[in-house]
């Protein structure tokens, strides 16, 4: 089956995150990658678990193999005089070029942009690094889990008395080859129309910072700088997550206006409690909410997760479980769309991999 990408030739000399997951995408829709990578400093993501089997190797991660499946890798160093004319004749070969090292590394190999075009004339160079190519703090290093603290996520998370929390994962790497992606296609279009290549360049810290619009922006028109809320919502009452029956089971309730409000004091039974002019308007609920979430639990410690989410959807309420790996592993609506692809890998056997999140009715991913 052609899929949307077939033909196009990527030689990815990217590494960790935000690069190889932006060919990943490639990859999956037909391209053809070939990773370039160096035995003498291994990519971080072949030392980082999780490993089949707990045993350590680097070919392994069962993160390195989600990251890159559908590729090809050689291993060149780029140091040797003859490991860049190798690389150049991959990149005579390529219609794209990716890297994400900090600004200046592929300058020095004498592979920057500009000779790259020397090589070939319609060659489309990708480059994501911290902060973007250009600017006082360009060549300042890093990884995702700075830029979560320099984009100013870790102000806004956690609970409003404690300290600011960073997030579990490097979250940038997860968010800018969404960018990059698009850039890379509108690069290709272009280059359909005019047959010239360009240069892109995406800074992961401004790509993290569109997912805080609405705090920049508010500081930006009212000089008014958020903080940290928890679970709880600005504009909405309840809303959390509560305790359910079980160990450790918990649900998300969201109610934003008070007409939700009424439906679910029906779904809970219109305990006499719901009728305290404490609770009857938004505003109201908001100043009382720690008392509210209470009286809400001691209604959901009698019910397991499952049975709230029926609960409330069935009445329109919004609610969700809140699942662990397991649970989101065997939800069945995810199976149903093949969103886990198990893949056979050469060392380590059959391998989950995160499928493709959206589908195409004529060009599907695959792996």
């Amino acid at each position: 089956m052609e899929t949307v990408f077939n033909g196009l030739k990527v030689a990815d000399f990217s590494w960790f995150g935000v690069g190889p997951l932006t060919t990943r995408y490639l990859s999956c829709f037909g391209a053809t990658v070939i990773r370039i990578e160096s035995n003498l400093r291994v990519d971080g993501l072949r030392t980082s678990g999780p490993f089949k089997d707990g045993k350590v190797g680097i070919n392994r991660s069962g993160y390195y193999a989600h990251f890159n499946p559908n590729k090809y890798s050689i291993a060149i160093n780029l140091n040797n005089p003859k490991g860049i004319e190798v690389a150049k004749r991959l990149i005579g070969w390529s219609d794209v070029v990716v890297e994400n090292f900090t600004p200046g590394t592929m300058e020095r190999w004498g592979l920057g942009y500009e000779s790259l075009k020397a090589i070939n004339s319609r060659i489309i160079m990708l480059r994501t690094s911290n902060q973007g190519g250009t600017g006082p703090l360009a060549k300042h290093p890093g990884f995702g889990h700075h830029l979560v603290a320099l984009s100013g996520f870790c102000c806004y998370t956690g609970w409003p008395e404690g300290e600011p929390a960073a997030l579990s994962t490097a979250y940038t790497d997860s968010v800018t080859p969404r960018f990059a992606v698009c850039a890379l296609i509108a690069a290709l279009i272009y280059r359909a129309k005019t047959n010239k290549g360009q240069l892109i360049d995406i800074s992961q810290l401004e790509s993290s910072m569109q997912f805080l619009a609405p705090l920049i922006l508010d500081y930006g028109v009212n000089g008014r700088v958020g903080g940290k809320n928890g679970n709880r919502c600005v504009y909405a009452a309840p809303h959390g997550v509560y305790r359910c029956k079980g160990d450790d089971r918990w649900c998300a309730i969201a109610v934003f206006n008070d007409d939700e409000w009424k439906t679910f004091c029906n779904v809970i039974g219109k305990p006499d409690w719901t009728r305290n002019p404490e609770f009857e308007t938004l505003l109201s609920r908001k100043k009382n909410e720690e008392q509210l979430n209470r009286l809400i639990e001691e209604w959901t410690i009698n019910f397991t997760p499952e049975e709230v989410l029926m609960l409330m959807q069935q009445g329109g309420v919004t609610s969700g479980v809140v699942k662990n790996a397991r649970g989101v592993y065997e939800d069945p609506q995810l199976l149903e769309r093949n969103a886990f692809w198990l893949l056979n890998h050469r060392e380590i056997g059959p391998c989950t991999h995160l499928g493709a999140p959206f589908k195409m009715s004529k060009t599907s991913a695959k792996a």
